[in-house]
């Protein structure tokens, strides 16, 4: 018995082969994880830019080249710098896990020539004692009938530990031979996505002398780029005040209501009636995850003050954003609310304003209006049909939120997507 193999050294030694395992395998799950947020990441990038390519194409069947056209292209190209970086990303991944592999290939090794070596030793223990070891003999020495079970029960775990000592080289063995497979493959991977990122890059760079070559073409067309100019502000400057007219009508009736006095500073949020907080606060409470005005579109026109894109000391003030979608796109309310207001702007542009409170949402430049003054509306119900503009192709919706009369940027409010 002094030479039999110690129980307790088996099953630490069975333990200490588990947490090895373990270890290997609790990195390459996490890896994994990673590179999955990685992969869908660069499909929703590449999604992005196939969308805009799309919407660039509806434009130049007009043939006429435009200022849409060019912040089109502008955020293609910063999406194609985004994919590339995403790219990268996912090379250094790569990357960083060959390596985690190749040192995983390495311990599994180490690991294989430990078992066998142990192995080893216990078949030459067993061989130099097998007159010793005879089971027959072993169980019929005993003094009494229980040393015979504790005898008939060693040589069982005996047995066991030798099985397991046999699966223990042929699952590292297995291992390493998967690990080597892995590695091959990451390798591959690796290769195909420099390729893709070289093909990026001169796309990107082809992108880019197009945007340079259209803001030299558009920069020839000054005086007719200073008129729709002049127009887009002028249809601006009526929206703004047909809105500020009916944000001061909102409050005649709500202090109507509430039976309050109305004076020249009174806002929209001191004379609301308890229902109107109700809605009010609804409203604030879903700041930036207001779904969007229309299922799908980019914004290419932010709020706030803004040189413009092509002509050369000259500002654009936008006292919402302007979001390019496709021809015929719905246009839906962002949440419930009641229609204050529809305004004709021109035969193609309209806009309806819709009351949340003492907030206020603004949907302009529609073709078609779906709805009416008074009507309740739920959230992401259809208002109306975006307007297409028959000169450059430009499918576009302006989309405003006012606090009162205070304008809202309203890319705080909407959803990220």
């Amino acid at each position: 018995m002094n030479k039999a193999i110690n129980i307790k050294n088996i099953f630490v030694f069975g333990c200490f082969i588990g947490i090895v395992v373990f270890m290997c395998i609790y990195p390459f799950a996490q890896n994994q994880q990673t590179r999955d947020k990685l992969l869908d990441k660069k499909k929703q990038i590449e999604d992005e830019i196939a969308y805009y390519k799309k919407l660039i194409d509806e434009t130049k069947k007009t043939k006429n080249l435009s200022i849409n056209q060019l912040v089109l292209l502008k955020n293609q190209i910063s999406k194609r710098e985004d994919l590339i970086d995403e790219i990268n990303g996912e090379m250094l991944l790569l990357e960083s896990k060959i390596h985690e592999n190749m040192q995983k290939v390495q311990r599994s090794k180490d690991q294989l020539q430990a078992i066998k070596t142990e192995y080893a030793k216990i078949i030459y223990n067993a061989y130099k004692n097998r007159d010793a070891f005879d089971r027959m003999m072993f169980i019929f020495a005993s003094k009494d009938f229980n040393q015979a079970y504790q005898r008939l029960k060693y040589l069982q775990l005996y047995n066991e530990y030798l099985h397991q000592q046999v699966d223990l080289i042929l699952n590292t063995t297995n291992q390493i031979i998967e690990s080597n497979k892995q590695l091959e493959l990451q390798k591959n991977t690796k290769k195909e996505l420099l390729q893709n990122s070289e093909q990026e890059k001169i796309k990107l760079t082809q992108e880019k002398e197009k945007k340079d070559s259209d803001v030299s073409q558009l920069r020839q067309k000054e005086a007719g780029l200073k008129k729709q100019l002049k127009k887009k502000e002028e249809q601006a400057r009526i929206l703004r005040n047909k809105i500020e007219s009916v944000i001061s009508d909102e409050i005649k009736k709500s202090a109507f209501k509430s039976k309050k006095t109305v004076t020249t500073t009174t806002t929209v949020k001191n004379v609301l009636t308890p229902e109107e907080i109700v809605v009010s606060d609804n409203f604030s409470g879903n700041k930036g995850k207001l779904p969007w005005p229309v299922e799908r579109g980019v914004i290419t026109g932010t709020f706030g003050e803004h040189p413009h894109p092509v002509l050369d000391g000259i500002k654009v003030k936008n006292n919402g954003v302007d979001i390019s979608t496709t021809a015929g796109a719905s246009v839906r309310a962002v949440l419930s609310g009641t229609v204050s207001s529809i305004i004709t702007i021109t035969n193609n542009n309209k806009a309806v304003i819709v009351r949340h409170g003492e907030f206020f949402t603004v949907y302009s430049n529609l073709q078609l209006v779906s709805v009416s003054k008074d009507q309740h509306l739920s959230t992401k119900q259809n208002i109306g049909v975006a307007s297409t503009n028959m000169d450059d192709g430009k499918t576009e919706i302006h989309f405003e939120v006012w606090q009162g009369k205070i304008t809202c940027n309203p890319i705080e409010w909407l959803a990220r997507k």
